[in-house]
C-alpha cells in the first residue's frame, strides 16, 4: 500500500478502504476498461484511515467471514431485508453484483466457497483472511491507489471539483465515493466520519441505531447459565402498548441476550427503547402453539400423567436448558416437587403463561457498538437506487452501511455492502473520462 506526502489528483476518489469501498475501485476500473481507458490515463484512489484495508471484513463471522447468502437476488432482498424501502433500494445494486458474481471472483483468485445448511456462505478454509487477500490481489491488478493510514479531515467542492484535506496531504478529484461505513465496531475506524461528510454536502441523516446487537439485561441471569443456547423459541420486546418479535436461537451471556434472534430484534427493539421507556425481554419456549392449545396439551398431560411431577416434565422438554427448569418454575410460583395431579387450575395457567412469556426482566440497553452493522445513517430517498449517486450533489456516490439500511444476520449486510459499492464504483466510472482535474 502507498503513503503519499503531496497534492494529487484523482479521477475517482474512494473514502473508506471496506467492503463497499474496495468494490466500488474494481468495478470503477472495469468500467473504465469497457471504455477502453488505460489504466495511467485513469487514476483511481482509495483512501483508508487504517494501516490496512477490510478491517470489518478481517472479522466478519468471527474470523471465518460470513461472505454472502445462497438463493436467487428476490430470495435474498425478502429473507434479509424486512423493510420493503430496503427491498426496492437495494434491489438494482443486488442484481448489479449478485452473490454468484462474488463468489466468481473469489473462486477465481483461488478462494472457494460453500453454502450452509442455513444458506450462509463461507470461504472453505474458514479464514476472513483468504478473503481479504483475494480483494487486494484484485485490487493490485486493477492499479487501484490505496493510500492507508490516511484520515479525511475536511472535505469541500470547489467549482466542480471535491477537495479532501487529509493530515499528510491534500486530494482532488471531479468525482466522489463515500464508503466510509457506519457507527458501529468503532475500533474497527467507523466513527461517523462520512456521515458528517454527507451532511456538510446538505444529506439529511436518519439517527443512527444498533442492529445485530445483544441485549444487555438490568438483571443478568445465573453466570452458571451463560453460554446455554434456546433453541427455536420465540424472543419479544414487550413495552406497555406494543411488541415486536422474531423467531429463531437465543443464546444467554453474562451479560444478557445473544444469537440470531436477539440479533434480528435488536433493530425493531432498539426504535421501541428509542420512542418509549423501558422494556422487558420474553421467551416463549412453545412458539407453535397458540396459547389456547397450549392449554389444551396442558391439560391433557396432566389428565394422562397425574404422577407425574412438573420438574421431570419440564426435564423432557428439549426447548428448555436443565438450568433453567427452576428459573421457570419459580416464574410459575409452582413448588419443584409438585405433581400434575396435586396442580390446580390457576397454577396450570401460570406454568402456560410463563412458558410461552417467561420474562427475562427489563431491558438496560442495546448497545450501538455492540452491533455487528449500525442502521440509520443517509436517507434512502437521497440516493438514486439505479446508480448510487447522491440526488443532493452531483458526482456524489454513496453506498455500503453509510446507507440507511440493516440487514438480518447471514452475509445480508456484506453482500450489500460490495454490491452498492459496485455499483457505486461502476456508475462514477461511466462518464468521467477526462473530467479530473
Amino acid at each position: 500500500m502507498n503513503t503519499i506526502s503531496e497534492r494529487h489528483r484523482a479521477d475517482i476518489l474512494i473514502i473508506g478502504g471496506g467492503a463497499a469501498g474496495l468494490l466500488a475501485a474494481l468495478a470503477a476500473r472495469r468500467k473504465a476498461r469497457e471504455r477502453s481507458i488505460v489504466d495511467s490515463d485513469f487514476r483511481i484512489v482509495v483512501l483508508e484511515r487504517n494501516s490496512r484495508p477490510g478491517a470489518k471484513i478481517r472479522i466478519s463471522g468471527g474470523g471465518k467471514c460470513n461472505v454472502t447468502h445462497d438463493g436467487a437476488v428476490g430470495e435474498m432482498l425478502v429473507q434479509g431485508f424486512f423493510r420493503k424501502s430496503e427491498q426496492r433500494f437495494l434491489r438494482p445494486a443486488l442484481y448489479a453484483f449478485t452473490n454468484d458474481d462474488l463468489r466468481r471472483m473469489l473462486r477465481k483468485r483461488s478462494v472457494p466457497t460453500a453454502v450452509r445448511d442455513d444458506g450462509k456462505v463461507f470461504p472453505v478454509s474458514g479464514r476472513a483472511c483468504d478473503v481479504l487477500a483475494a480483494i487486494e490481489a484484485e485490487l493490485r491488478d486493477a492499479s487501484v491507489d490505496v493510500v492507508t493510514g490516511t484520515r479525511v479531515r475536511s472535505c469541500l467542492r470547489q467549482n466542480g471539483v471535491f477537495c479532501i484535506h487529509t493530515k499528510m496531504s491534500d486530494f482532488f478529484s471531479s468525482r466522489l465515493v463515500l464508503a466510509t461505513g457506519g457507527v458501529s465496531y468503532r475500533h474497527t475506524g467507523t466513527t461517523g466520519d462520512g456521515l458528517h461528510i454527507a451532511a456538510s454536502f446538505g444529506h439529511d441523516l436518519v439517527p443512527s441505531s444498533p442492529s445485530l446487537a445483544p441485549f444487555f439485561l438490568r438483571h443478568p441471569v445465573a453466570a452458571a447459565l451463560s453460554g446455554v443456547a434456546l433453541r427455536d423459541v420465540q424472543l419479544s420486546f414487550r413495552t406497555p402498548s406494543e411488541t415486536v418479535s422474531r423467531k429463531g436461537d437465543v443464546l444467554l451471556t453474562h451479560k444478557g441476550l445473544s444469537g440470531p434472534a436477539c440479533f434480528s430484534l435488536s433493530r425493531d427493539a432498539a426504535d421501541l427503547m428509542g420512542r418509549q421507556s423501558g422494556g422487558e425481554a420474553l421467551v416463549n419456549f412453545f412458539p407453535d402453539f397458540s396459547a389456547e392449545d397450549m392449554q389444551e396439551m396442558l391439560l391433557r398431560h396432566a389428565s394422562a400423567h397425574g404422577k407425574q411431577l412438573i420438574r421431570k416434565f419440564l426435564q423432557l422438554q428439549s426447548a428448555i436448558p436443565s438450568g433453567m427448569i427452576p428459573l421457570v418454575l419459580k416464574q410459575a410460583a409452582i413448588e419443584g416437587d409438585i405433581g400434575w395431579g396435586s396442580l390446580t387450575k390457576n397454577a396450570r395457567c401460570r406454568l402456560q403463561r410463563t412458558l410461552q412469556s417467561f420474562s427475562f426482566g427489563e431491558v438496560k440497553a442495546i448497545p450501538l457498538d455492540a452491533g455487528e452493522v449500525s442502521a440509520g445513517g443517509i436517507a434512502l430517498g437521497q440516493v438514486n437506487a439505479k446508480t448510487m449517486e447522491s440526488r443532493i450533489c452531483r458526482d456524489l456516490f454513496l453506498c455500503g452501511e453509510i446507507l440507511d439500511y440493516a440487514g438480518e444476520v447471514g452475509g445480508f449486510n456484506l453482500q450489500a455492502a460490495f454490491s452498492t459499492g459496485w455499483l457505486a464504483g461502476s456508475s462514477s466510472a461511466s462518464g468521467s473520462a477526462g473530467t479530473g482535474v
